[in-house]
C-alpha cells in the first residue's frame, strides 16, 4: 500500500481534535519523506491542520468554523511520558474549568517538577511552573485547587472574596483524606498559599488537620487578601486581612 493511502486511512480513523505526530504511522523510516510529504499534501487541502512542527490534527467543523484541539491534545506529549505523568494543567483553563473565570487564554500552564524553559506551539505560548510536590495521576485535581490558591490575586475577570468563596466549595466538597493530602501538599508551597489553604481547611473540615500548617508559619507574617470575616471567621488565626 502506498505511503499516501496508509496516511489516509489512519487519519481517517482519527478523531477530530486527536493530536497527532510522525510516530503515529506504522511507516519504515525510509519511507519518512514520504509521510512528509503525504501529510503536507492533506495541509494544504485543507483536511488537517498543522499545529507545529511535526504535530498535525483533523480540525472538527461546526457551523461556526473549525475548532481548536483541546488543551490537553496540544500538550499531551509534556504532561505524560510512557504512561508516567510528568506534568498536569494549570493555569487559567484549569480556573475556568473549576468555575473561578469565564476567561479563556492562549497560554497553556503546565504543573511540572523540573525547570522548563517556555515554548511555544502554533498560536499557543506554552508556560511551566514549578511543583515541589510529586505528581500522580490522583493528586492533580488537588494540586489545581492548591495552584488556583497560590494564584488568587492573578485569576483574571474574578475578584479575590469570589474566588475564595469558590474554594471554599470546591474543598468542602472533597473526601477527608484529600483534605489531609491538601494540607500535606500546601506545605511546599509559599507562606500565602500555606495561610490560606490553613484557614480554608479550618471551615470545612471536621477534623483538626492545619496546626502543622500554622507551625510552619512566621509569627510576624501576615497575608494581605482583602477576604470578609464572613468567609473565613478564623483568618485572624492565620494572619489573613
Amino acid at each position: 500500500m502506498k505511503v499516501s493511502d496508509i496516511v489516509v486511512n489512519k487519519i481517517n480513523r482519527f478523531k477530530a481534535g486527536y493530536v497527532f505526530t510522525y510516530d503515529d504511522f506504522d511507516v519504515p523510516v525510509k519511507n519518512l519523506s514520504a509521510l512528509k510529504m503525504a501529510l503536507n499534501r492533506l495541509v494544504n487541502a485543507g483536511k488537517i491542520v498543522r499545529l507545529s512542527k511535526g504535530q498535525y490534527y483533523k480540525p472538527e467543523v461546526t457551523e461556526f468554523g473549525a475548532l481548536h484541539p483541546q488543551e490537553y491534545q496540544i500538550v499531551k506529549d509534556l504532561l505524560e511520558d510512557n504512561s508516567r505523568v510528568i506534568g498536569y494543567l494549570t493555569g487559567v483553563s484549569i480556573y475556568n474549568k473549576l468555575g473561578l473565570t469565564t476567561q479563556v487564554s492562549n497560554t497553556i500552564q503546565i504543573g511540572t517538577n523540573i525547570e522548563r524553559k517556555p515554548k511555544k506551539r502554533g498560536k499557543y505560548k506554552i508556560r511551566f511552573i514549578r511543583q515541589k510536590n510529586n505528581i500522580t495521576k490522583d493528586n492533580i485535581y488537588l494540586l489545581q485547587i492548591l495552584d488556583s490558591i497560590r494564584f488568587i490575586k492573578k485569576i483574571p475577570d474574578s475578584d479575590i472574596a469570589n474566588s475564595c468563596s469558590v474554594l471554599i466549595s470546591l474543598i468542602q466538597d472533597i473526601r477527608e483524606d484529600d483534605k489531609k493530602s491538601i494540607a500535606k501538599y500546601a506545605l511546599k508551597y509559599n507562606p500565602g498559599t500555606r495561610a490560606l489553604t490553613g484557614a480554608i481547611l479550618d471551615e470545612v473540615s471536621d477534623l483538626e488537620i492545619t496546626q502543622f500548617l500554622l507551625s510552619s508559619l512566621k509569627a510576624a507574617t501576615t497575608f494581605e487578601f482583602n477576604i470578609p470575616d464572613e468567609l473565613l471567621p478564623k483568618k485572624l488565626k492565620w494572619r489573613i486581612s
